[in-house]
């Protein structure tokens, strides 16, 4: 199943091949509201979505509505705060973005540095969601199923790359949100819950469990402090203001109310399987309470990533059904890789190799170096994958940390406010850079740093802490050329 989905995924590539191609080989075209929703929700999907969110619903309960309040809501301040006018400005990359609105080179470079950070740290999520599945289907060693995985990842990047196919967004979307709801609607058949719609009927599975579980699951504060649901909230909010990829979306759609409505129906179809994430947590303990079966914290942590599988096979779900949503897991994270580390690749061969380092360099000398380092950022990747800091879906949010506490502020203050010069935003990136990975890489020596500014949730402090050091920055030293301002004025704040 895997392979024929592969191969399905390459031939509806190759057809769905278009010429008319902006920066990074981004397509600038009018394919309607709908579809471009589902772009931006194909784009989106992860395996910190498609396995991660239910995982956490699983251990947490109510905690883990942060994560989907703050990846939902990120797509709200976008279209209130930023969408319309990123598409105005009318660049392809958060490192082409910083470059034309600082005159900066300096700050384009270390923003792409900081894309490429977000792009790894979001690919050890996936490989890890790659790894287990392949160790739940071929019953091996989790680090031989990552090797195992890597490869099918590397030899489809191969073939697509010498087929010159590319993804296409929608089809993807609807294979992907298939293999995800159809298996649920299972599931709660099978558990004797409304089938029809599970994602509004799984209260029903919360109110059968034990008053202890049940209390414990709904309580808010059973897993964590209101500071750290708050502070995981907001940075995933901002996170996703600033993810590189997300803002892509916007880049390349042809008029700005064409990027609103985008949002709104990307936000329907990133609900549909945000709405469904919870019932695979709830019916797993439902299950589990109905057969007999504990799990200590150990063994239930480590099930977490894979619940949506575990769950489809507890209730005894035709094997194919169960396949299917393994399927669905491989590709999902497969796709996020190849889009997240050729766009690393052509960061470092463009942005970095070719604007610092050799100017003359030709389209295929920069391809070589493109794919070199594929290769080396998949391995360096590799190396962290093999003992994963965390589940998935909190892997991915010390990305988004990153991202809320670098680019946000960038693009925030870049856009609206026109005094914000290149030497605030290269103070702004560093600050809001140390600020992500001090916790991480001084938390053993400064107990109390964890606390303040947990790994995952370090914006809720960082991010205006940043924007504080850019203004004073900016207001210290000389103002932007006035050719700035008044673009801004003029193009990017027009009506």
């Amino acid at each position: 199943m895997l392979i024929g989905a592969l191969v399905i995924s390459l031939v509806i590539g190759m057809l769905a091949r278009r010429h008319n191609k902006g920066g990074y080989g981004t397509q600038v075209r009018s394919i309607g509201h709908a579809k471009i929703g589902a772009a931006i929700a194909s784009n989106w999907m992860s395996a910190a979505s498609f396995l991660g969110i239910a995982g956490v619903f699983f251990l947490q309960g109510y905690f883990a509505f942060a994560y989907i309040l703050g990846w939902t809501g990120g797509y709200i301040l976008l279209l209130v705060l930023m969408g319309s006018q990123i598409r105005r400005f009318g660049k392809y990359t958060a490192p082409d973005f910083v470059e034309a609105r600082y005159d900066s080179s300096v700050a384009r470079v270390f923003s792409a540095i900081i894309a490429i950070v977000i792009a790894l740290i979001y690919c050890v999520a996936q490989y890890k969601g790659i790894g287990l599945i392949f160790a739940w289907m071929f019953g091996i060693d989790y680090t031989q199923a990552l090797l195992f995985g890597i490869l099918v990842t590397f030899v489809f990047i191969t073939v697509a790359g010498a087929l010159k196919a590319t993804r296409n967004l929608q089809m993807h979307y609807l294979v992907l949100i298939l293999s995800f709801v159809i298996p649920l609607m299972l599931i709660a058949k099978k558990l004797g819950y409304n089938w029809l719609f599970p994602q509004f009927s799984y209260g029903r599975a919360l109110q059968d469990l034990p008053e202890k579980i049940s209390s414990d699951y709904l309580f808010p504060w059973t897993f964590g402090t209101p500071y750290e649901w708050i502070a995981l909230c907001f940075t995933l909010m901002v996170g996703t203001a600033g993810l590189p990829h997300v803002l892509s979306r916007f880049y390349t759609v042809p008029n700005n109310r064409d990027a609103r409505w985008g949002v709104v129906w990307g936000l329907f179809f990133i609900g549909l399987l945000y709405w469904s994430a919870p019932a695979f947590g709830a019916f797993a303990q439902s299950w589990l309470v109905t057969s007999g079966t504990t799990l200590d914290p150990t063994a239930a942590k480590a099930l977490a990533d894979i619940i949506v599988i575990k769950t489809a096979e507890w209730v005894g779900l035709n094997s194919i059904l169960v396949s299917i949503l393994a399927v669905g897991g491989v590709l999902v994270a497969i796709s996020t890789i190849i889009g997240l580390l050729v766009s690393a690749a052509g960061v470092v061969s463009y942005d970095i190799y070719y604007r610092l380092i050799n100017p003359n360099a030709s389209e295929r000398r920069l391809t070589l170096v493109a794919k070199i380092v594929t290769l080396i950022l998949a391995l360096l990747v590799l190396v962290i994958a093999v003992n994963p800091p965390g589940l998935i879906a909190q892997i991915t949010a010390v990305a988004f940390a990153l991202a809320g506490n670098t680019l946000f502020p960038v693009f925030l203050l870049g856009i609206w406010w026109d005094r914000t010069n290149k030497h605030g935003a290269i103070a702004g990136m560093l600050v809001g850079t140390i600020i992500t990975f001090a916790p991480i890489l001084l938390g053993s020596l400064i107990p109390i740093l964890p606390k303040v500014l947990p790994p995952t949730s370090s914006a809720l402090i960082g991010a205006p802490v940043v924007i504080l050091t850019m203004i004073i920055v900016s207001r210290l030293t000389p103002p932007p050329p006035e050719h700035l301002r008044r673009f801004l004025v003029e193009k990017v704040h027009s009506p």
